[in-house]
């Protein structure tokens, strides 16, 4: 990180990233779980990213918390790309630099694209998305793909991309890097304890629906039919659906869990330079 009163708002700027990363995951852990406490089908806002944006910005607050939204989400997207290029210097390894720039710089694409699509509310007044149409854009998406020469193999290569980082978060569930990620000296043991377990069982949760994710998208591909393919919202059902509601509902802790690590990494987090 940079020294100097620009490294002190950038790791402000990285603090609120965090912050609002935290917030996103807290509110889809939140629909997920009421999608699995509700009755089958109901509509409403999607358990998704963008269901969770439209229940950051549904109180009569102006668009205060959509511009501290978009705010966060480009911070931690310059996070990422910094880390991308200055942390795996700190690495054991060059397998482990190589695997850090490649989680750092999706990290930068994936909330850069959010930010941007985020920031889209700033400026117009888009429809109100629902599961259906959430679900609709996604399937649209992937026909378009379909009917591209290249786009079948394009989805396998998304979906193997997805599968392989759902494995790299759930391989870090089990090895949570507090001299690397956090001053863990100014954290009390309880508090390093509660960390270590809601972080682990967050990124597993992470992990189970990216494995989800992906693997729709890669039989979306093999069997050439863009319905295939499936959102957070409609995984969310379709595992409500074929394994009741006890599991969702234990994804939607691990989320909601995840977020909950967040919120500790942004008050602990350590973002010194160098670091």
């Amino acid at each position: 990180m940079a020294r100097g009163a620009s490294g002190v708002w950038l790791r402000a700027g990285s603090r609120l990233g965090l912050v609002c990363r935290g917030t996103v995951y807290l509110l889809v852990g939140y629909l997920a779980f009421r999608l699995a406490l509700a009755a089958h089908g109901r509509a409403g806002a999607p358990a998704s990213s963008a269901g969770a944006v439209q229940a950051a910005v549904a109180p009569a607050w102006g668009r205060v918390p959509l511009v501290l939204l978009v705010a966060g989400l480009a911070a931690y997207a310059l996070t990422q790309l910094l880390e991308a290029v200055f942390r795996p210097s700190h690495a054991e390894s060059a397998a482990a630099a190589w695997r850090q720039r490649a989680v750092s710089s999706w990290g930068c694409l994936l909330y850069s694209a959010f930010c941007l699509t985020t920031a889209r509310l700033l400026v117009g007044s888009p429809p109100k998305q629902t599961a259906q149409s959430e679900q609709r854009q996604d399937i649209d998406v992937a026909a378009t793909l379909l009917r591209t020469g290249w786009g079948q193999l394009l989805l396998i290569l998304v979906g193997l991309l997805v599968m392989a980082g759902a494995v790299e978060i759930g391989r870090r569930s089990f090895w949570l890097d507090f001299r690397e990620r956090f001053t863990a000296e100014h954290m009390s043991r309880p508090l390093t304890m509660l960390t270590r377990a809601v972080g682990g069982f967050g990124c597993i949760a992470r992990s189970v629906v990216l494995v989800l994710v992906g693997f729709f998208i890669i039989k979306a591909a093999v069997l050439s039919s863009a319905k295939q393919v499936k959102g957070l919202d409609a995984i969310f059902r379709s595992v409500d659906s074929f394994n009741g509601p006890w599991l969702l509902a234990l994804l939607a802790c691990g989320l909601f869990c995840y977020g909950l690590y967040c919120l500790i990494e942004a008050r602990y987090r350590d973002l010194t330079p160098g670091q």
